[in-house]
């Protein structure tokens, strides 16, 4: 880190009351509505205390990297060939229905989405757009789900801080075949962010929409905090998948909720493989009956990363389905953290809810720890959860390598193998050979 940047960060930690200050002070042209929630935000986050050892929601997690020093904003936008550098390399999907690149939450990109789709009522715009042009809309929904798996005090920072990321409303009866796509980029050592994701999805509408997460250089030390909010109507059907490949030296938390209505049908896929130490929290919410959702994630841990996963399933409604997969495959002196519940409320009969953990070590110094766990109050349910985890089979890799394929290639092919069953369900095809692409690529650096 340079002097300019030390310097910076001295006078502007995100956690400082001058940084939030100086937050409010650029950002005077915008709704008072919104600097007021700012200021709630802020507030919230100065009461709350920090994660403890004794909080059951942070149980295995390493507390002493949670420490929000030497992280400040950005704020100049990066230069103009940086920026097209970003936009270049935000092309992942190319057959897509719109696209907004963030570097150093600095909109960089803004492409409009189809005039047929703008003529039908699709709203696809940067959040803070969203704040001046449909501030009811968007004042009623963002960040009204709330956080309950232990980053409250984060989600708070978040709240103060958010500038960057996107809205989407798609209104009731349109289906939009093409993908929706957000890259969000860190373009420099030491810088706090803070992408935000709000999709509402009217009643029997349909849509796809892709984030990605990403570092501009695989070493950078950044503080990430992004949050995401899915509202699927009645008869909805959306798709949510991120892509996460952050600096290797950073802090990130992705604080995820979806809430599904009558018949509604969410899938949401988090492929994981940058940070330091990255939590996610995901929390699905069944409001409806007949309404199903299904939260997958597929991580990558090398070196000495942790991840740590928090899931909370709760069926408000009966007549329902949940169903997670978390598949993590660990390399080296990696760790992961799975702990999540399935919650059946007593009006939810006939809910059927499933929750599986699955951990493939690849060395014997790696660490998977799992807490799923069951709190069930009706009487008329078909609920089950479980975890394995287990080295990685001799005789399949015995098979590889005595046809002449190296040790480490073997190991790649054996692990592409265990997150196929995932990608291969993934209906846009495209995105999932880059998803493939996005593991092949991290996989292939590891010694």
């Amino acid at each position: 880190m340079n002097t300019n940047t030390l310097s910076r960060t001295k006078e502007l930690n995100i956690a400082s009351q001058e940084a939030f200050d100086a937050h409010l002070a650029s950002r005077v042209d915008l709704p008072q509505w919104w600097l007021d929630l700012k200021k709630e935000h802020w507030q919230r986050f100065q009461e709350l205390p920090p994660p403890h050892r004794k909080d059951e929601n942070w149980r295995f997690a390493s507390l002493g990297g949670l420490d929000l020093d030497g992280y400040s904003f950005s704020e100049t936008r990066p230069e103009e060939s940086t920026a097209d550098s970003f936009v270049d390399q935000s092309d992942q999907i190319r057959n897509r229905s719109g696209r907004i690149v963030f570097a150093n939450d600095h909109l960089i990109r803004n492409d409009a989405i189809a005039s047929e789709l703008a003529e039908l009522g699709v709203i696809w715009m940067p959040i803070e757009q969203a704040v001046r042009e449909h501030g009811d809309l968007l004042r009623r929904h963002f960040m009204a789900q709330p956080i309950k798996l232990g980053s409250e005090k984060f989600s708070a920072l978040h709240g103060a801080f958010c500038s960057a990321g996107t809205f989407l409303h798609v209104p009731k009866g349109v289906e939009i075949e093409a993908p929706l796509v957000a890259s969000h980029w860190t373009a420099s050592d030491g810088v706090a962010v803070f992408p935000h994701t709000l999709l509402i999805a009217d009643e029997q509408s349909k849509v796809t929409l892709v984030d990605y997460f990403s570092a501009q250089n695989s070493s950078a030390r950044n503080y990430i905090c992004g949050v995401n909010d899915l509202y699927a109507g009645p008869g909805a059907k959306v798709t949510y998948i991120s892509a996460q490949d952050w600096g290797r030296q950073s802090l990130a938390f992705h604080l995820n909720s979806t809430q599904a209505f009558k018949d509604a049908f969410i899938t949401s896929l988090n492929v994981n493989t940058g940070g330091r130490q990255a939590r996610t929290e995901s929390h699905s919410q069944v409001m409806g009956e007949g309404a199903h959702t299904e939260m997958q994630s597929l991580t990558v841990a090398t070196g000495k990363q942790e991840f740590d996963q928090r899931t909370l399933q709760t069926h408000f409604k009966g007549h329902s389905v949940s169903d997670l997969l978390y598949k993590n495959a660990l390399f080296d002196d990696s760790r992961t953290i799975f702990s999540g519940l399935i919650k059946v409320e007593e009006d939810a009969q006939q809910t059927d809810a499933y929750q599986t953990n699955r951990n493939l070590l690849l060395s014997t110094s790696a660490e998977a720890n799992a807490l799923p766990g069951l709190e069930i109050l009706a009487n008329d349910v078909k609920c089950s959860h479980g975890a394995t985890s287990g080295q990685i089979d001799d005789n399949q890799l015995y098979y590889l390598k005595a046809r002449g394929i190296s040790d480490k290639v073997a190991k790649e092919l054996l692990v592409f193998g265990f997150f196929e069953d995932v990608l291969g369900k993934l209906k846009n095809e495209e995105i999932a050979e880059n998803l493939r692409t996005v593991i092949r690529e991290h996989v292939s650096r590891i010694p």
